[in-house]
């Protein structure tokens, strides 16, 4: 469906009481647009990071209320949607093979760029993230979004989370005044003057601003970038967190984990004995789901498909069946609990798959960006998506410290639960604040870095 102007001319109204800049006229300009994500999740430490432009904007009470249940539910209904929808793709093409990837990050993007689109460019790309748009009008969307980005950025001693958004502008392209207001009231993007011809210099500046904002984790983001290229959008979000119970790591042992029925490597396997744990058995998808908490009271959420029931259970991944996981988690008490400590990181290019989700005439010449500078001078050329996530007992640094653990047969009696995470799962992280889910991944391997 088409988006009325009238909606676009609202939003633009509750941003700012100045007259949009005036459009630019048409100029010849290489259609390159770059757009890129980088992720870094890692579980069980903490480093400050640096202050962002939200962290100066104090989310009022005000505000919070302003946010219906409603609101947040439907946002998180279609990030998730979107989030399996895209999963199953990268699946269908790197089966066998870790996948972790941040649903939320790529939506911001893919929102940030739909200010400059119009037409069927823009409706393409809000209803490939999973909007319905007439349930969910574009200004709400925006809006919901910047929610959900100003509730991530604040200050937390529980834990490390910071989101953000830049813009990386040709040096020959010129902005429409609304875009840019849009871009900084709405999704707090910085902007940074580029010389693309100077194609190194551009790369290291990006890279840099990249490398900082993850603390190191996410470098060379972009590589190669053409000389033509018009203007690169980044998206950042990078999460540190302490288990709420963390493992200790005298506990971790070397142990298999099975690849497949005849495969199997050799991990450091972390424990926990004798645990109160949020536990569902589900039988009709034949897994076992698994909560672990965070010290800000994030979650993880661990599934164990049964042997041989990975693909059935891809294939049944929707938002409903996240929700009947959550809700029907209840207290168990876990006899034992296995985790593979592991660390693994994915680099997409995601010009080639979000067609398949409906996103299509953004890629080409009929690709309607108009929105940008005021003239269709613009297409997407790559979509670069990169991702980390470790997983520990405290930490990155205690790696080092495994060994083989031996112990003694217990006198316990009576049925036993035990949760051994010794072949391929997935893993979801949701944000408590925004019931989003920030990132999600499939560990195949937890020796595939």
């Amino acid at each position: 469906m088409k988006i009325p102007h009238s909606g676009r001319q609202r939003l633009w109204n509750l941003l700012t009481t100045s007259s949009p800049g005036s459009r630019v006229e048409s100029r010849a300009m290489p259609p390159l647009l770059v757009l890129g994500f980088l992720v870094a999740a890692l579980c069980a430490t903490a480093h400050s990071l640096p202050g962002s432009a939200l962290h100066q904007e104090n989310v009022t009470q005000e505000d919070q209320l302003n946010r219906t249940a409603v609101d947040n539910l439907r946002l998180a209904s279609s990030n998730t949607d979107f989030a399996f929808s895209l999963y199953k793709q990268l699946a269908s093409r790197n089966p066998n093979k870790n996948i972790v990837f941040s649903p939320l990050s790529i939506s911001m993007a893919l929102a940030f760029l739909s200010l400059g689109a119009c037409g069927t460019t823009l409706t393409e790309i809000l209803e490939g993230l999973k909007f319905n748009l007439t349930e969910t009008p574009e200004t709400e969307i925006h809006q919901g979004l910047q929610h959900i980005l100003r509730s991530l950025s604040q200050p937390s001693s529980l834990l490390k989370l910071s989101m953000g958004n830049a813009m990386f502008v040709s040096e020959q392209l010129e902005l429409l005044d609304k875009f840019r207001e849009d871009a900084k009231a709405l999704y707090a993007s910085e902007a940074f003057t580029t010389n693309f011809r100077e194609s190194s210099a551009a790369e290291k500046l990006i890279n840099d601003y990249v490398k900082e904002k993850t603390q190191g984790n996410i470098a060379d983001l972009v590589t190669d970038l053409d000389p033509n290229t018009a203007m690169i959008l980044v998206n950042y979000i990078f999460f540190k967190a302490k288990w709420k119970t963390p493992f200790d790591p005298d506990d971790t042992f070397e142990s298999r984990f099975y690849l497949s029925k005849r495969k199997s490597v050799t991990v450091p396997m972390m424990s926990i004995e004798d645990q109160l744990m949020p536990y569902f058995r589900d039988e009709e998808l034949s897994c076992t789901v698994v909560e672990l908490k965070y010290i800000s009271n994030d979650s993880a959420l661990f599934i164990l498909p049964d042997k041989g029931k990975m693909e059935a259970l891809e294939a049944m991944l929707r938002p409903e069946t996240l929700k009947r996981w959550r809700d029907s988690l209840q207290m168990r008490w876990i006899h034992e609990f296995y985790l593979p400590k592991f660390s693994i990181s994915s680099s997409y290019n995601l010009e080639h798959i979000l067609p398949q989700l409906g996103m299509s005439q953004v890629f080409t010449k009929q690709a309607d960006l108009s929105g940008v500078t005021g003239a269709k001078n613009l297409a997407v050329t790559q979509v670069v998506h990169k991702a980390l996530m470790e997983v520990a007992e405290k930490g990155t640094e205690a790696a080092a410290a495994t060994g083989v653990k031996m112990i003694f047969l217990s006198g316990k009696v009576g049925p036993m639960t035990i949760v051994n995470f010794n072949r391929p799962f997935l893993l979801s992280i949701l944000s408590k604040n925004t019931q989003s889910i920030m990132f999600f991944a499939k560990v195949a391997n937890p020796k595939q870095a």
